[in-house]
């Protein structure tokens, strides 16, 4: 194929014909680029104006440093190393904290307990078939006259875990005989006055009597063995020391005990809300007075024995008070006609 160069008007080779097309084009590119405003492109394609944005970071000392976090390194705080996590402890198995001060556990304990002669609350033991040697026990125990009470193992479990299926409570305090009550008073020259306890199961109501009682002058409080709370340790820590001033004493039989408290002459005042007013009572003499349980009051039997009844009147709707409260209204009652 021949090719003819029309300014020329002459013959041209394919190699010239190229060359001038290809001139031709980027003529026309530069002059539509220029028109449409997009700057100037080399024959690579690249915008010559990012090639100028580009030789900016450039200097004859090479590329451009960035520094535009260098002050951001050096404001932050220098680096430490994180402190060794402290090894956990090895599991230990949690012990008893909470096991009563009074407590006794274990077989050969409690059976010395009894030998010995101290003072015992109760003692508890696991349902099922005893062995020979806690069926010893428990006939020890109610020889001594000991309430032995039956529950279930699990409440064993609860109060402490080496129970070997029997646990024991003993008193807080040391009790007194009745008659050390009655020569204390001799001693002093005084008129016996006791305090006499039917059924007092809260031991913050009787370290409470104990402490009124002590307050007034009194000298003793008796409390029957069953049925009834003992010198247990919050029964004495509710008497606030008063427990080292009077004697408290715990008998197997109570009505057998206001027998033989009538025979030496001391008059018995029950306190009951069939009764007198205590305030047109006549308290002279010997006196025992006789406070019964927070719910149920004196006992019937106990009622029988006694001398008098006497009542704390009462105008508001409650139709009862603390046993606590009434037994240090009576006892007051008493001490205002003794001193």
């Amino acid at each position: 194929m021949a090719y003819f160069d029309s300014m020329n008007k002459k013959p041209m080779s394919r190699q010239d014909h190229l060359r001038k097309d290809a001139k031709a084009w980027d003529k026309e590119d530069r002059r539509a680029q220029k028109k449409n405003g997009a700057g100037e492109h080399n024959r690579f394609g690249k915008d010559e104006r990012f090639a100028k944005d580009d030789r900016k970071f450039s200097n004859d000392r090479g590329p451009r440093k960035d520094n535009r976090f260098e002050e951001t390194r050096r404001s932050a705080p220098a680096f430490k190393p994180a402190a060794p996590r402290p090894q956990k402890p090895a599991y230990e198995q949690p012990a008893f904290n909470n096991e009563p001060e009074n407590l006794i556990s274990g077989r050969n304990p409690i059976r010395e307990a009894i030998k010995a002669g101290r003072d015992i609350e109760k003692i508890l033991v696991a349902k099922g078939d005893l062995s020979a040697t806690a069926r010893e026990i428990v006939t020890m125990a109610r020889e001594a006259h000991i309430p032995v009470q039956t529950v279930e193992r699990t409440r064993l479990d609860e109060i402490t875990r080496n129970h070997q299926g029997m646990l024991a409570f003993a008193s807080a305090y040391r009790y007194y005989e009745v008659e050390d009550m009655l020569e204390e008073a001799h001693e002093k020259g005084q008129q016996p006055f006791l305090i006499v306890l039917d059924g007092v199961t809260d031991p913050q109501n009787l370290g409470a009597i104990i402490r009124t009682a002590a307050c007034v002058g009194a000298h003793g409080v008796i409390v029957p063995q069953r049925r009834a709370v003992g010198l247990t340790p919050s029964a004495v820590k509710a008497s606030a020391g008063a427990i080292e001033r009077i004697k408290v004493a715990r008998v197997g039989n109570l009505s057998r005990t206001l027998e033989m408290l009538k025979n030496e002459g001391i008059w018995l005042y029950a306190a009951d809300m069939s009764g007198e007013d205590y305030r047109k009572t006549d308290f002279s003499g010997a006196v025992a007075l006789v406070i019964g349980s927070e719910g149920e009051g004196v006992s019937r039997l106990t009622m029988e024995n006694c001398d008098f009844r006497v009542k704390l009147p009462m105008t508001g709707v409650v139709d009862s008070l603390n046993a606590s409260v009434a037994a240090g209204v009576l006892m007051y009652a008493v001490y205002s006609t003794r001193c």
